[in-house]
C-alpha cells in the first residue's frame, strides 16, 4: 500500500488495515488515526510507538500477552496470525528439530512462569535459533520491569519491520 492511499483512509479502514501491525492490538492504531498524514513510514511507527510508550504498564503487558509463544500451541494449531506465522518462519521455528522444539517450549515455560508473558523477539532481526535461545537465557536473568521494556522494544522492531513491509513511501 502507498502511504498516500493509507493517509486518506476512513479512520475504520485505516484502523482495520494497521490493526495488527501490533498483534491483536488494534487500539494502537486507532490511537494515531487522527495523527494523519504521516509523511513517512517512520514517522508512523514512532507515533504508534509512542501511543503504546504513553499506555500504562497493565495496557503494555496485555500487550505483551496478545503474541504467541514460539512454536507454541497456536502455531501448532494454525492459529497465528498471517504475520506471526511468516516471522516464526522465517527461521523455521514452526519445523523445528525435536531436541531444539522441546528447548523452545522449555523456554516459553520459563518465561510464562518468570513474567506472565511470552518472550519476546523480532525473529528477523535474529539470524539462527541459536541466536533467540541465547537472547532468551540472557534476558530470563532481567528483573520483571526490565524484561517489559525489552519486549516492548521488541515488539517496536516487529512492528516498524511490518510496517515496511506494508507501506510504501
Amino acid at each position: 500500500m502507498i502511504l498516500d492511499t493509507l493517509n486518506q483512509l476512513s479512520d475504520s479502514d485505516f484502523v482495520e488495515t494497521l490493526g495488527a501491525i501490533y498483534e491483536h492490538s488494534p487500539w494502537v492504531a486507532e490511537g494515531v488515526a487522527m495523527q494523519r498524514p504521516f509523511r513517512s513510514v517512520d514517522e508512523l511507527a514512532a507515533a504508534m510507538k509512542a501511543v503504546v510508550e504513553k499506555s500504562d504498564v497493565a495496557t503494555r503487558i496485555a500487550l505483551l500477552r496478545a503474541h504467541p509463544e514460539f512454536a507454541g500451541k497456536a502455531a501448532m494449531s494454525g492459529e497465528l496470525t498471517d504475520a506471526s506465522t511468516q516471522e516464526q518462519g522465517s527461521l523455521s521455528l514452526n519445523s523445528l528439530p525435536p531436541e531444539q522444539h522441546k528447548k523452545m517450549q522449555q523456554f516459553n515455560q520459563r518465561f510464562m512462569e518468570r513474567f506472565g508473558f511470552p518472550g519476546i523477539v523480532a525473529v528477523r532481526m535474529q539470524r539462527s535459533v541459536e541466536g533467540i535461545f541465547a537472547l532468551f537465557e540472557q534476558r530470563l536473568e532481567n528483573t520483571p520491569e526490565q524484561e517489559i521494556d525489552a519486549a516492548i522494544a521488541q515488539v517496536h522492531l516487529i512492528a516498524l519491520c511490518r510496517l515496511q513491509d506494508l507501506i510504501e513511501n
